[in-house]
């Protein structure tokens, strides 16, 4: 069986030190799982200037983790400066980018965030608007990984994107078995629609979703943002078979959920229930 770790951070304003913590929670999940899912913003909230400047440097570091570990790691989020086919961005503003690196360090896909979010939530921050930091990204992206002698196709999507659908069935067409869903939604929103858009999102595709969460009280500046957490993973079947409300705390800077892939139930699922066979997207 193929065992997945989601990560659960609360991420502060301090880069180097978030680094130290995604380290050691890398290290520690690396004892049991095959792949590993970190965060949205995994290594800052707020000044995403800073990071920025820093992208290639931390690339270099998250490389280095995925070989020395012998995992694949789905890197949260970072920003970049730099478009896929190595064009600059609008000028002040980045792609919220997620990659993954396979057993041996290399970089295999990233996938720059299509929806970008915008809301007025009931919070001490208000109004939200991702347009005024990042450039949307314009292509989906499946990736094939290799484990235990199976190949396993990875979908990627980032928080606000779980909220359309077409983008979960998209992914399914392409031949996705799982998707990663790097988050830090609002404690608000989150309270009271993460477990609900994973579960549907998970029907939708007949694929497992995997929610890594930033959770807690982030403090940036002289403001603080609060985050919803509850990193999960949610079946082919709609049914939440991790969460870290069922895990036991082992570290204070960090949780992780521990969910097994069974690729040949998830294929029963789609034989019983042939969606896909049914109705096509265009």
């Amino acid at each position: 069986m193929i065992c997945i770790a989601s990560i659960q951070l609360n991420s502060q304003t301090d880069i180097d030190q978030n680094l130290h913590i995604i380290s050691r929670a890398i290290a520690d999940a690396s004892t049991r799982a095959d792949i590993i899912v970190l965060p949205e913003n995994m290594c800052v909230m707020g000044r995403q200037g800073e990071l920025a400047c820093r992208f290639d440097e931390i690339v270099n570091v998250l490389s280095s983790l995925a070989k020395d570990h012998g995992v694949y790691l789905v890197a949260g989020t970072l920003p970049c400066a730099v478009r896929p086919d190595g064009m600059p961005t609008v000028q002040d503003k980045y792609r919220q980018s997620s990659l993954v690196f396979d057993l041996q360090g290399v970089q295999i896909a990233r996938y720059d965030k299509i929806h970008l979010f915008r809301a007025t939530v009931k919070d001490d921050t208000g109004a939200y608007d991702e347009s005024r930091t990042f450039e949307m990204g314009d292509e989906l992206v499946m990736v094939p990984m290799y484990i235990k002698g199976k190949m396993i196709n990875l979908g990627m999507m980032i928080c606000f994107d779980i909220r359309f659908p077409k983008m979960a069935q998209r992914l399914r067409q392409m031949g996705a078995d799982i998707i990663s869903v790097p988050a830090a939604f609002t404690y608000q929103t989150g309270r009271m629609h993460w477990q609900l858009l994973l579960q549907a999102r998970a029907l939708d595709s007949q694929c497992l979703m995997v929610g890594s969460t930033q959770g807690g009280v982030h403090h940036i500046g002289d403001k603080t943002r609060k985050t919803w957490g509850h990193a999960m993973m949610v079946d082919a079947n709609g049914v939440v078979i991790a969460s870290s409300e069922q895990t036991q705390v082992i570290d204070e800077d960090y949780l992780i959920v521990y969910g097994e892939f069974d690729q040949s139930k998830q294929q029963q699922v789609r034989q019983n229930m042939p969606i896909f066979e049914c109705h096509r997207l265009r």
